[in-house]
């Protein structure tokens, strides 16, 4: 069989072997090719503030060294994205979707080995990562959707005049992501911001700069502008260089609050329009009325996605006490089977942490909940796999804490790890009370039978996204953001568009001025 390869072959070292399905094997990828992309190829940076490595998570290997790009390079990139505004914000909506379309359906035909970067560079399971891609495409096909479909307002005044609205794209935006979602988020960014005419530069997480520049790729594969857009690597330096240039329109940050603080206080200093997707502490709510084997499958999908590391996971579970024991019990078994290993095999359901540092951060979370109380009832070691070439890897089981208050650093801190905690309650009014006290507001989610009890709790629920009988399902059809510290502004969704776009009112005099002069 003669199999065709994408770029991702060109990004490997030779001794690199395919298997049919177009992945590779844990412990042979290295990337080979710079990791900046500007003006529709790559490049190295111009000028550099440093240097950062990035891991394969379940083996500790080094599969990338790359230089973080100073000042003068994201100046570059940004005059790249300008040029390319100039061409893409006068094509139509319809040109526009087309060229959408195309990137969509060459994410779809390459999803497997977009999938496997990711899950070398993340430590996801494969099993995630091919959903991860599957929202990617379903997402620029979303908008490329409502790419024709953009128009204004138009209201009849006296005398014949009239005026009208008109919703124009801002220019450059710069598109900051994390590095549980890289290519996810990247095209839940790039997609309303390309659907509205703008051009972007966009900086992934430094943990996970690989995949990020395959959608730069493939963007340009499909017919946008070179330049439209562009990748640039690195850290905070980078990122701020990003922000205050002042031919940035826009920011859309994801990633940790104090992060985004700072980048809502660096965009302020230019007036500039952000959006922020931040952390959570969300609230799972199981009521005794519950079907205990879906409240028990929600909790799961609620906290072990991508092995914990999820912004919106449920990882305060409050069970009511006439059900605590039963519910204990059966996901404590069902934690103890989640098969944890190298995650580019098909069974694999929970790979390694993002690095060891943040091994290291999780593990110290759950040696304080030992400390103030918590029980361990299952979980929160380190492991190491059977398989040899994963012994440097950041495994650590999953983990439930039991005995929990509301005042214990596990319970009141985002961990960021695949860490539940139970904490008992006994009455709605209490629950939605101990719910809410938090700064965060990202999340939350209520299992019932009682269809009036759970539109009531989710309407009392101070969080963005909320779920009934289910957990973690984000159609890219509906907004997702949060309230309070959790950050502003939507990602998804037609309002979307709003967030991407200005409004411009036009008023048409059909007469003669009349002056009070």
């Amino acid at each position: 069989m003669n199999l065709q390869f994408g770029p991702l072959a060109r990004l490997l070292i030779p001794n690199i072997r395919f298997v049919m399905s177009r992945s590779i094997s844990t412990g042979t990828f290295q990337n080979a090719q710079p990791l900046n992309y500007r003006g529709g190829k790559r490049v190295q940076p111009i000028d550099s503030v440093g240097q950062e490595q990035a891991y394969e998570p379940s083996t500790g290997r080094v599969i990338a060294t790359f230089d973080c790009s100073g000042e003068k390079e994201v100046h570059e990139a940004i005059q790249s994205a300008k040029s390319a505004f100039k061409i893409w914000s006068q094509k139509s909506g319809m040109e526009r979707s087309r060229i959408m379309l195309e990137a969509a359906r060459i994410i779809r035909e390459r999803g497997e080995e977009i999938a496997t970067v990711e899950t070398i560079n993340n430590g996801k399971s494969i099993f995630e990562a091919r959903v991860d891609v599957e929202i990617s495409w379903m997402t620029l096909e979303y908008y490329a959707g409502l790419a024709g479909s953009m128009s204004g307002q138009h209201v009849q005044l006296p005398g014949g005049s009239f005026a009208y609205t008109r919703r124009e794209p801002l220019g450059v935006c710069a598109g900051i992501g994390a590095w549980n979602y890289p290519f996810q988020i990247a095209c839940w960014k790039s997609g309303p911001a390309l659907a509205c005419g703008n051009a972007m530069v966009y900086k992934p997480s430094p943990f996970t700069p690989v995949s990020v520049v395959l959608l730069a790729e493939i963007f340009v594969e499909a017919g946008v502008p070179a330049g439209l857009f562009n990748v640039v690597q690195g850290g905070a330096a980078t990122g701020e260089f990003l922000c205050k240039h002042p031919d940035v329109a826009k920011v859309s940050f994801t990633g940790s609050v104090p992060t985004g603080s700072k980048i809502m206080e660096m965009a302020s200093k230019g007036i500039k329009p952000v959006t922020l997707e931040l952390g959570g502490k969300s609230p799972l709510i199981i009521f005794p009325d519950s079907d205990l084997e879906n409240a028990v499958n929600g909790a799961m999908m609620a906290n072990f996605l991508t092995q914990g590391q999820v912004c919106c996971n449920g990882t305060r579970v409050f069970v009511h006490r006439d059900i605590l024991e039963k519910f204990t019990e059966t996901v404590v078994k069902k934690v103890k089977k989640i098969k944890i290993g190298d995650p580019l095999l098909e069974d694999t359901r929970m790979g390694p942490l993002i690095n060891r540092p943040h091994m290291e951060k999780v593990l110290g979370f759950l040696k304080t909940a030992r400390e103030q109380g918590a029980q361990i009832l299952t979980g929160g070691e380190p492991y190491t796999p059977e398989d040899p070439k994963l012994k440097g890897g950041y495994f650590i089981t999953p983990c439930v804490l039991g005995n929990c208050n509301d005042d214990m650093t596990c319970v009141k801190e985002e961990i960021f790890g695949p860490v539940m905690s139970i904490l008992p309650f006994s009455s709605e009014e209490e629950v939605l009370q101990r719910a809410n006290n938090t700064t965060y507001g990202l999340a939350g989610g209520v299992f019932t039978r009682d269809i009036q009890r759970a539109h009531r709790v989710v309407a009392a629920l101070q969080a963005g996204m909320c779920f009934i009988n289910n957990y973690n399902v984000s159609p890219v059809e509906m907004p997702f953001g949060g309230y309070k510290k959790s950050g502003f502004g939507r990602e998804n969704g037609q309002v979307a568009i709003e967030y991407y776009s200005q409004l411009k009112t036009v008023c048409v005099e059909m007469g003669n001025v009349e002056s009070v002069f």
